[in-house]
């Protein structure tokens, strides 16, 4: 069996009264109203079950509320079985569908008076799951049983009740609060630009006039390796004519190559010496390579430049017609997939960056990554500070899966490790009134109380709490700011009950 983590508040037994009243004496009033209420969390599911109290030889009602703890929606198809074992007895019913979406009522009448266990297993798509409600208290006399759910009564003046129901509708989840490492945070903004090895420059490799190889050269072009991009034409000009000197070497070539084959042939017939015949080739190899560079790397027309990389073109540094020197950058051309973030920091973190293992990233969008969601890593930081602004520079490397763009900036929060423990809730358990900050945390998966907390540094995505939460607790984690709005509106009464 899955491990099982389950919450059962006061031994596991809860209720939620239709009616509040007051005991005047022990006799003569009604418990039929009385209700368990019964949590426990498996691996996969969460279990929310409202039963009548239990009493041998007499049937009890359960209605078990089923949500995926993926995210939060209630079970919608497979079969559900229900086990009630006290001292080895054990009595069960099946469902082959849920009564309604998410919902399950089962009928069980325990034959044995004791302690014991509530066992639900669900066979769905996804396979076989087993949920352990533990302390489940059988009474000889239902009256006692009943008195027992009202002992367990739970109240807050701060609570409010959203219904399974009305979770399931929205983007909600509860979670237990992390106790863990939460060390210093350095916030700061950095410049997004593209790793070294994303780059290239286009350079010219001649002087001459620079011509596009087509209209579809600009800015967020994309291009691919060996794609014509410019030529630089030479021709016209006086001195260093391009055309002059390609068909120079064309001349020396042919001339070259003709004098080796005539020395030979001669030398076949002793005719022409070896000497001879070892200078011809000498001569005609160096023509051959003046001219295949040539060839390889310009025409009549002139230099012919091409990207030495797939990318896009990220800049462009000459217009059309305009005179470029040899060694001019001509374009930059980015692939944009690995990208640097480089941030500028105070010299008071220096100690700290020692001790840098991870960061979040904020777009000015407003979402939020981690480093390891974005695959990734430190690359380096400063031993010094950089220049005339006494900062030190601090650079992340990352992968653009979320359209960053080259040259933009982040929020970056750098996170470094402690050994201190602390408590940290994502920043969306947070609701915040005139400056003060509370969360919601789960009395019951239907009932929320309302909690202020002292918050400290946050990470872009977590939020460090100093006060007003224990390790303990469960509290709502997305949805939060709905929660609120019931509470604000007071079209639900905190202590009244829940009838499905």
């Amino acid at each position: 069996m899955k491990y099982i983590f389950f919450s059962i508040a006061l031994c596991g037994l809860m209720f939620v009264s239709c009616n509040s009243h007051t005991h005047e004496n022990e006799s003569g009033h009604d418990h039929d109203d009385a209700k368990l209420q019964l949590t426990a969390y498996g691996n996969e599911w969460e279990v929310y079950a409202e039963a009548d109290p239990f009493a041998t030889g007499q049937a009890s009602d359960v209605l078990a509320h089923f949500s995926l703890l993926e995210n939060f929606k209630p079970l919608a198809q497979g079969s559900v079985t229900a086990t009630l074992t006290i001292n080895g007895n054990s009595v069960s019913q099946t469902l082959e569908q849920p009564t309604r979406l998410g919902i399950c009522k089962f009928t069980l009448a325990p034959e044995t008076e004791g302690v014991g266990t509530l066992v639900f297993t669900l066979n769905t798509d996804n396979g076989k799951s087993e949920v352990t409600v533990p302390n489940i208290k059988v009474f000889a006399d239902r009256h006692d049983a009943e008195h027992a759910a009202e002992d367990a009564l739970i109240a807050s003046s701060n609570a409010v009740t959203f219904t399974k129901e009305q979770s399931w509708k929205i983007n909600f989840a509860t979670a237990q609060v992390d106790f863990g490492n939460f060390g210093q945070v350095i916030k700061t903004a950095a410049r997004v630009q593209s790793a070294t090895s994303d780059e290239t420059v286009i350079v010219a490799k001649t002087s001459g006039t620079i011509l596009f190889s087509g209209d579809n050269i600009a800015l967020g072009t994309a291009v691919a390796t060996g794609q014509k991009l410019f030529y630089i034409a030479s021709g016209g000009f006086a001195d260093n004519d391009l055309s002059v000197k390609y068909a120079e070497a064309k001349n020396n070539y042919d001339k070259a190559k003709a004098d080796y084959d005539r020395a030979a042939e001669l030398a076949q017939n002793k005719i022409v010496s070896e000497k001879d015949l070892q200078m011809a080739k000498t001569d005609y190899d160096n023509a051959k390579a003046v001219y295949d560079n040539l060839q390889r790397n310009f025409s009549s027309d002139g230099q012919s430049v091409t990207s030495t990389m797939s990318g896009f073109v990220k800049s462009l540094n000459v217009q059309s017609g305009q005179f470029v020197e040899a060694g001019q950058t001509l374009a930059t051309i980015s692939k944009n997939k690995n990208l640097f973030l480089i941030a500028n920091i105070s010299p008071k973190y220096i100690a700290a960056l020692s001790n840098v293992h991870t960061a979040n990233i904020r777009t000015t969008d407003g979402k939020t990554f981690s480093l390891e969601e974005l695959n990734g890593k430190l690359v380096s930081y400063g031993k010094s500070a950089e220049g005339d602004n006494f900062l030190i520079p601090v650079t992340f490397q990352i992968e653009n899966r979320e359209n960053f763009v080259s040259g933009g900036f982040v929020d970056l929060f750098i996170k470094t490790l402690s050994n201190a423990k602390t408590i940290s809730l994502p920043n969306e358990a947070l609701t915040e009134e005139m400056g003060n900050y509370f969360v919601y945390v789960q009395l019951t998966p239907e009932l929320f109380e309302k909690r202020e907390v002292t918050i400290g540094a946050t990470d872009g995505k977590s939020t460090e709490i100093k006060s007003g939460l224990s390790s303990d607790e469960r509290i709502v984690t997305k949805g939060a700011i709905l929660v609120k709005l019931v509470s604000a509106s007071g079209s639900v009464d905190a202590h009244s009950g829940h009838v499905h």
